[in-house]
């Protein structure tokens, strides 16, 4: 490769390093927060068969205006609210990160957060401020206050339940940040489902604030569709940067299909809350691990005997994958995260994880 081409290429972009996603080949893969469910064999192959009716030689409904309404009843969207659809979570966060860029602007979120917030702001060339959580990953909100006075963020993101953390900030916390706020507040609710906690009745009280969703820890991961939820006006601005097209017809047919079963993605997320509770307990059973509460589908815990590295490897050796923070200080110093699967599944990685702490 001729060096003189890369110069072109902007150096915040050469510095960075590509978003990892670990090979899970021949693994059971409980490192990326996904439902380990499937659909019914039964709702599956009726499913399928719809799709045997897609157009796919034309192009979507660029609206995708019949899941769109789907969304605004299963999500309960308040009336006030209009929605815009994203290839995922990403392509939202990106857009809104567009939308607001120019010379002195800047996003803010809060640290240890969700890794994409910095990434996009980082690609659409907009400084990012990440205000720390307190030690017990609560928001510290007289940092919160000083950091919105000082930068003037056009943006904070909130996670809701938090990731990596799991934990689910105070609700007042954040209406004061709301509050506080010269720009628009984005409330993540990607793991809603096992929360159960939402902001979106409040988006009938503050104008600046947005909701967004996503159906992949519904169960519905491969699917890539996120959902921004605002006051129309706002929607109808970051809707200008939204690429034509930008879901696909099988996302759009397959997901209004699954959502009219809903009922059946309920239970499934009741039944990893359940798994999540039981985790929960076997791990504050296991010596020499510090173990982190969650509202989320995931836990973090830390490895206080040993390195996390030790027993990550010891982990991946057992067939087993999950996250390693691979953090040598700060606040996941030592830390792993655990997607919480399926009950044999849980009970594999708790058995392994034993075995390794003993070593």
């Amino acid at each position: 490769m001729n060096q003189e081409l890369l110069k072109w290429i902007r150096p915040e972009i050469r510095a960075l390093r590509a978003y990892h996603v670990a090979d899970a080949s021949g693994l059971i893969k409980l490192d990326a927060m996904e439902n380990p469910y499937s659909l019914p064999a039964e709702l599956l192959a009726q499913g399928l068969a719809g799709l045997s009716s897609a157009a796919i030689n034309r192009y979507p409904d660029p609206a995708a205006s019949v899941l769109r309404a789907r969304i605004a009843k299963v999500m309960q969207i308040p009336a006030c609210a209009e929605t815009v659809l994203g290839n995922g979570s990403d392509e939202l966060i990106q857009m809104l990160v567009m939308a607001v860029a120019g010379e002195g602007r800047c996003i803010m979120s809060f640290e240890p957060g969700f890794v994409m917030y910095s990434m996009i702001s980082c690609f659409v060339g907009v400084d990012y401020v990440g205000v720390p959580l307190a030690a017990d990953f609560s928001l510290d909100i007289k940092a919160s206050e000083a950091a919105i006075a000082r930068h003037r963020p056009a943006i904070i993101f909130i996670a809701y339940p938090n990731n990596p953390t799991g934990n689910l900030f105070a609700a007042e916390d954040i209406e004061r940040i709301i509050q506080l706020a010269p720009g628009l507040v984005v409330i993540d609710e990607a793991y809603q489902p096992f929360a159960r906690h939402s902001f979106m009745p409040r988006l009938e009280s503050y104008e600046q604030l947005l909701v967004m969703r996503t159906v992949s820890k519904m169960g519905l991961a491969g699917l890539r569709l996120g959902v921004l939820c605002g006051r129309p006006e706002l929607i109808a601005e970051i809707d200008k940067i939204r690429l034509p097209y930008n879901i696909n017809v099988l996302t759009q047919q397959t997901a209004a299909f699954a959502l009219g079963h809903v009922d059946v993605l309920e239970q499934q997320a009741a039944s990893i809350r359940d798994e999540r509770e039981h985790m929960l307990q076997q791990l504050a059973k296991q010596g020499g691990v510090e173990v982190f509460p969650s509202q989320a589908n995931f836990i973090l815990f830390r490895i206080l005997q040993g390195s996390a590295d030790e027993v990550f490897n010891s982990l991946c050796a057992a067939g087993i994958l999950i996250k390693n923070m691979k953090a040598k200080d700060g606040a996941l110093k030592n830390c792993l995260r655990v997607t919480v699967g399926a009950p044999e599944e849980n009970k594999a990685f708790l058995a392994a994880l034993g075995r390794a702490m003993k070593r």
